[in-house]
């Protein structure tokens, strides 16, 4: 029985989400390194082996740490380097093939001068997302680095890697494909100043955007999304995905009702779904779309039914008139999070539809 606020997950439509991605990427013939940052569960990185997934993507030295004991032996982790770490570098790089990111020379140097153990580096660029990562036209910088890299006895040069985050703020397919052709024209135009000095040299990226609705990524190495997962009601909304694949829903339990306001007051608030939030097609800020209640799961989108307002613990949602007294305090209402890796990193479990725990790092 749910009493408090609790991210259910639906079992079967994140396994169907995970299998698509993976023929996606074997239909390209390209290397399959998803990203574990949105889900963070050793139970559902077994969902990913069983598609004969063996390399991930992590966004922090600690997760590293957590799936390498669960036994996963080649990761990457997707954040610039944090010298003041290189213990837990050191201690990765000993027991699994540890690959890092990099963007400056200054890091190189700290990160070879504290090296016991290879790792393999990745420097990152930026393609547009302006984040963080070298400028893919800053040649001089990259024909450093690299030989920083190659200069050392501890690193092994991987390539280059990119995530087109920018791809979050279009709206609709078309921007997201633009974003996708721009990229990789770029990509293609750096992979040719470099392919020649470093025959190896692997191109990474790694968007959910980009690599659900694109077809094709047979011109680099390996795609690395990681919301797709889940998917959330942003990625709805942006177009990467269909209202019926997202995975997870919050289910809060309702504590009051105003029908003079058509207000539907719920336990759950920024400590429970984050303070992310999305203006809807009508413009209005958004934390969440209510959606209708199939017993233990969950079915479509209810129109004009959203998640208006956020405070520590309370959730306020606006309900068309004719629905208010549909609820009453004691009842369950079913939202779907705007972004499940904040939702789930908040919540910290997750509650299948046949009632069992799973848990996350």
């Amino acid at each position: 029985m749910i009493t408090v606020p609790t991210l259910l997950i639906d079992v079967d439509k994140c396994k169907r989400n995970i299998h698509s991605m993976a023929e996606k990427a074997r239909r390209s013939n390209v290397c399959f390194k998803p990203h574990f940052k949105t889900h963070v569960s050793h139970e559902i990185g077994e969902w990913f082996r069983e598609e004969g997934v063996d390399a991930i993507t992590v966004s922090s030295l600690s997760m590293a740490c957590y799936f390498a004991d669960k036994g996963w032996n080649d990761i990457l982790v997707a954040f610039p380097v944090n010298i003041l770490e290189a213990e837990k570098i050191n201690y990765l790089a000993k027991k699994i093939q540890l690959s890092l990111l990099v963007e400056s020379e200054e890091t190189i140097s700290r990160l070879s001068e504290n090296l016991d153990s290879p790792v393999n580096v990745w420097i990152k660029i930026d393609f547009g997302y302006h984040r963080t990562g070298v400028d893919y036209s800053n040649i001089s910088a990259l024909t450093s680095m690299i030989s920083a890299i190659s200069g050392s006895k501890m690193m092994h040069f991987e390539g280059f890697l990119s995530h087109s985050g920018h791809s979050y703020n279009a709206r609709g397919v078309k921007e997201i494909m633009e974003i996708h052709h721009d990229t990789i024209k770029k990509v293609l135009l750096l992979k040719s100043r470099f392919i020649s000095e470093y025959p190896g040299l692997k191109i990474s990226l790694g968007d959910t955007p980009s690599c659900s609705l694109a077809s094709d990524f047979s011109m680099i190495d390996e795609i690395r999304p990681g919301n797709f997962v889940f998917y959330d009601l942003m990625q709805v909304y942006i177009g990467s995905c269909k209202p019926e694949e997202v995975a997870v829903a919050m289910a809060c339990p309702v504590v009051a009702v105003h029908p003079e306001r058509n207000e539907v007051v719920i336990y759950g608030g920024a400590v429970h779904f984050s303070k992310e939030s999305i203006k809807d097609s009508s413009g209005r800020l958004s934390y969440g779309a209510v959606v209708e209640d199939h017993g233990s799961g969950w079915g479509d989108i209810i129109e004009n039914a959203f998640l208006a307002k956020l405070s520590q613990e309370h959730g306020v949602v606006s309900v068309p008139s004719e629905l208010c007294n549909r609820y009453k305090p004691g009842d369950i209402m079913k939202i779907l999070p705007v972004h499940s890796c904040l939702t789930a990193s908040a919540m910290n479990e997750y509650l299948t539809l046949d009632g069992k725990k799973i848990t996350r790092q």
